[in-house]
């Protein structure tokens, strides 16, 4: 045990998700052995003094790092995300505190929605629902997936979720990550993601699930998308400023590429205004692509068990390296 004393948990959560986790099973018996104090933004300073945990359930928020200066005692932080760059900043990098994430939920969810959309683009399925309500009998012909090939950008867990599920259903599927090699179990070759805009030319589908880190932001530029065949689709569900922005509604508009389907943006929710909201060859869905039915009770579980091993001494899940920005691969 980690003393004779309950320790203090801060959970962050919205006002509508309070209700839900004071009667959920998991959370309630973490109150067995704890105090929790749950809060919005505006309280979460006054909560944060004296806490030993800080649980960021409501992962969109932006208010930690305000809020940081009140974290007196606290010892281990844990985000209900893969990603944890609203949690990065100097203060919580600098300090002893632990950071752990939410890795492993989404992984299949999100290989399923990158799935559904190349299927959407190779059988032009939104072109079928647009002609449908127009009571329309227009019969095309569409492309084949299998032995087109896809870059996943990204080699973490979601990233080889992606990459079996392409495989399984004949797709050629190469990684870009840290660092070059071959071999790899689930991509085979994997590029250095510093030389990306060499091996972009030789895809049919490109797929961002990088984390968001300094070397990151900003990697899918104009001159990503200029060396990009014109037949490519490009895929984000990674992070919004993994791409800038402007340069994509460009090379789209250009035709620079052939389309892409949109789950993350710089700005959330996406403006009113944004013109990807009505190009033809663009998909957008609302940062959704790895909310399955139930993703917000595991995600407590989640929660729920690393706290067990944080209360008994056992080695925390998912611990990040909060220099990377991520939890290392043991591939």
């Amino acid at each position: 045990m980690i003393g004779t004393e309950n320790p203090v948990l801060a959970v962050l959560c919205g006002e509508d998700q309070a209700r839900d986790l004071t009667e959920s099973p998991a959370m309630r018996r973490i109150a067995s052995s704890a105090v929790v104090r749950y809060t919005g933004e505006a309280g979460l300073a006054d909560a944060l003094r004296g806490a030993d945990v800080l649980f960021v359930h409501d992962f969109l928020s932006r208010a930690v790092p305000e809020a940081w200066p009140a974290a007196d005692r606290l010892r281990w932080l844990h985000i209900a995300s893969a990603g944890v760059d609203p949690v990065m900043f100097p203060g919580m990098r600098d300090s002893d505190v632990v950071l752990t994430n939410s890795r492993g939920v989404f992984d299949d969810s999100i290989a399923e929605y990158v799935l559904g959309v190349i299927l959407t683009f190779a059988k032009d399925l939104h072109g079928s629902l647009d002609l449908q309500r127009q009571s329309r009998w227009q019969h095309r012909e569409t492309e084949r997936i299998a032995g087109r090939s896809a870059l996943v950008v990204g080699t973490g867990p979601i990233g080889r979720a992606i990459a079996r599920m392409l495989r399984a259903v004949g797709m050629s599927v190469s990684g870009a990550g840290r660092r070059a090699r071959s071999g790899d179990p689930d991509f085979g070759d994997v590029h250095a993601s510093d030389r990306l805009v060499e091996y972009l030319p030789a895809f049919d589908y490109v797929v961002a699930v990088a984390p968001l880190t300094e070397e990151t932001k900003g990697l899918f530029d104009a001159a990503a998308f200029a060396a990009m065949k014109p037949t490519v689709r490009f895929v984000n569900v990674g992070r919004g400023e993994l791409v800038v922005t402007g340069d994509l509604v460009e090379a789209l508009r250009t035709g620079r590429i052939a389309g892409a389907a949109l789950d993350v943006f710089d700005t959330e929710p996406l403006p009113v205004d944004s013109p990807l909201w009505t190009m033809r060859n663009v998909l957008v869905s609302p940062h959704m692509s790895g909310d399955f039915i139930g993703w917000r009770d595991t995600l407590v579980e989640v929660f729920a068990d690393n706290f067990h091993r944080w209360q008994t001494g056992a080695p925390l899940r998912n611990v990040v390296d909060k220099q990377l920005g991520y939890v290392p691969s043991d591939r």
